[in-house]
Parts: C-alpha cells; sequence; structure tokens
C-alpha cells in the first residue's frame, strides 16, 4: 500500500503545482532565504561543544562535549540571567501584550474615521522610529533632570539618573515597549476585527445586546483564534528577549535586573572572544524556547482548538 500511497501523494502534489504554479515560484525567493541564512548555519552550532579556534576552524577544534554547558549552568550568573529573562519576558508578555488588543478593541468603536486614521498614524510612528533614538529618548526622559526623572521628584523620588538603579530597568523598558510597538502590533488585531461578520451584531442588536455585550459576546470570541496564534508565537520567544534594546540602556550598575541571555551571550561572544561557551548558552536558549513553542502549542489546540499545527 506504502508504494500506492507515495504514487497518490505525488500525483496530488504536482496537480496542485500546476494549479498554483505562480505562487510556488514567489514563495522561492522566502525558502531560499531562510534556507541560506537561517538553515546553512546551524552547522556552526557544534561549536558549542567544542573548544572553538578561528585558526582550527570549526572541525578541526578540540570536541569538548558538554564542558561548555556544565560550565553555563554551574556558573556564577547563570540563575540570575535566567531569572531575569525569565521575569522581564513575563512581565512583557503580561503588560505588553494586551496593549494592541486593547487599542484594537477601542479603535473599532470609534465613529469618526479621521480621528481613527490620527489615532492609528500617532500609534505606529514610534515603531519606525530608529531603536538608537529610542533608546537615546529614554535615557534623556529618565536621566538627571530629565522629563520622568522630574515627575519621580515630585512623588518622593531621588532625583538620580533612573538607569542607575536597577530597581527602575524592568518597569522603564517595559513601557518603553508598550510605547514602541503596541500601535503597530495592533495591525493585526484590527484586520481580524474586520473580518468578523456584521451580521453577528445585527443579530446581537436584535437580542438586545448592548455595546458591552456586544464586545463580550461577539467582538473577543471573534478574534480569540488571532490572539491564540499570536500568544503561541510570543511563548516560543519567551527568552528571546530583545537585546539590541537591552545592551543600549543598561550598563554594569543594573546588570542585576537587566543582564538577560541574549546579552550575556553578547557579552562573554563579542566581547570576551569565548565563541564556543556563548554558542552552547545560545543553543541552550534555542531549545528551551522550541519546548516552549511546542508546549504552548499543544496546550492552545487542547483548550481552544488553535494552533499552529
Amino acid at each position: 500500500m506504502e508504494p500506492v500511497n507515495r504514487s497518490m501523494k505525488l500525483q496530488l502534489f504536482l496537480k496542485d503545482w500546476h494549479r498554483n504554479k505562480l505562487l510556488y515560484v514567489m514563495m522561492l525567493p522566502a525558502l531560499i532565504y531562510y534556507g541560506i541564512f537561517h538553515y546553512g548555519p546551524m552547522y556552526g552550532a557544534v561549536i558549542a561543544f567544542k573548544e572553538y579556534s578561528p585558526a582550527l576552524g570549526i572541525w578541526g577544534s578540540e570536541w569538548v562535549g558538554l564542558a561548555n554547558f556544565k560550565d553555563f549552568f554551574e556558573g556564577l550568573y547563570f540563575w540570575r540571567i535566567l531569572k531575569n529573562t525569565i521575569l522581564i519576558s513575563l512581565y512583557t508578555i503580561v503588560f505588553e501584550f494586551p496593549a494592541p488588543i486593547l487599542l484594537a478593541l477601542l479603535m473599532n468603536e470609534l465613529r469618526s474615521h479621521l480621528f481613527r486614521r490620527f489615532v492609528q498614524s500617532v500609534t505606529y510612528m514610534p515603531y519606525f522610529i530608529s531603536l538608537i533614538v529610542i533608546c537615546g529618548i529614554v535615557k534623556d526622559f529618565t536621566g538627571s533632570g530629565g522629563i520622568v526623572t522630574d515627575a519621580m521628584m515630585f512623588f518622593g523620588g531621588d532625583g538620580k539618573t533612573m538607569l542607575q538603579n536597577p530597581e527602575y530597568f524592568r518597569p522603564i523598558y517595559i513601557v518603553s515597549e508598550i510605547w514602541q510597538r503596541f500601535g503597530w502590533e495592533s495591525i493585526i488585531y484590527v484586520a481580524a476585527l474586520a473580518g468578523i461578520d456584521q451580521e453577528q451584531y445585527e443579530a446581537a442588536r436584535i437580542d438586545g445586546a448592548g455595546r458591552w455585550r456586544q464586545m463580550f459576546n461577539v467582538t473577543l470570541p471573534g478574534i480569540m483564534p488571532t490572539v491564540a496564534i499570536m500568544l503561541i508565537l510570543r511563548m516560543g520567544n519567551l527568552l528571546n528577549v530583545g537585546f539590541e534594546k537591552i545592551i543600549l540602556l543598561y550598563n554594569s550598575s543594573i546588570y542585576e535586573t537587566a543582564d538577560v541571555i541574549s546579552s550575556y551571550v553578547y557579552r562573554i561572544g563579542l566581547l570576551e572572544f569565548n565563541w564556543s561557551f556563548s554558542a552552547s548558552v545560545g543553543l541552550f536558549n534555542s531549545v528551551i524556547n522550541l519546548i516552549l513553542l511546542v508546549t504552548a502549542n499543544y496546550i492552545s489546540r487542547k483548550v481552544s482548538q488553535n494552533s499552529l499545527w
């Protein structure tokens, strides 16, 4: 039976190929990109199990097995960077993930198209500002004499640079993430809202449902599949805290709360030239993210019937 099944699958593929030939051609550049820049370099992950030396090359370097992973797990900073990474990621999910959903729901209630376009333009704008500029603005606002620092002084703050205080780093990072990303990320939810059948709202109004009842009984269930998919993707990147912003904002005085896995890999690998050790840390990070992604997808499929696969 197996050769017959293979023959049938091949015939179905060829039939689909002739029907959607142009779509396959359009997909080809993306496949080439991921093959060259994502799957091709994966062979370099083997340096995590070696004492890598550029002079000897990847295959000529000494094999050390799990020694680099052992050094990382037993290292002085393992629990600190793992804790910081998980806390910042969870805070981001709790506070930043719902923000674009709320914005999309609010914009969906606006009746003035002109005002809606204005709100969209204002909230999208920070996403297109360079990250260097964003971090410069954050430093200016939270530095000595900055507008945020002065506001904190009004409520009893000491007026010192906030990014020198470990306690302030996480709130500053989360607030800046919300400000920069919530407008842009709301686009997908606005699109999901536009796809809800308007007859459902008419039926709800006939049944006497007000605006709140319509939101909870029609709007939220209508976008819930999109929310579930986005949450699964976010869980798959739980340990991938954006190191660019953290590196641009942090300093040695706040490593206690600001140093995460990605910034630690950058510091150890590029600044201290310990490539094998940093590769092992990065590989550990990727494996944990893969496990979280599969687990979140499994739970979502069981609970809500929505999943990536």
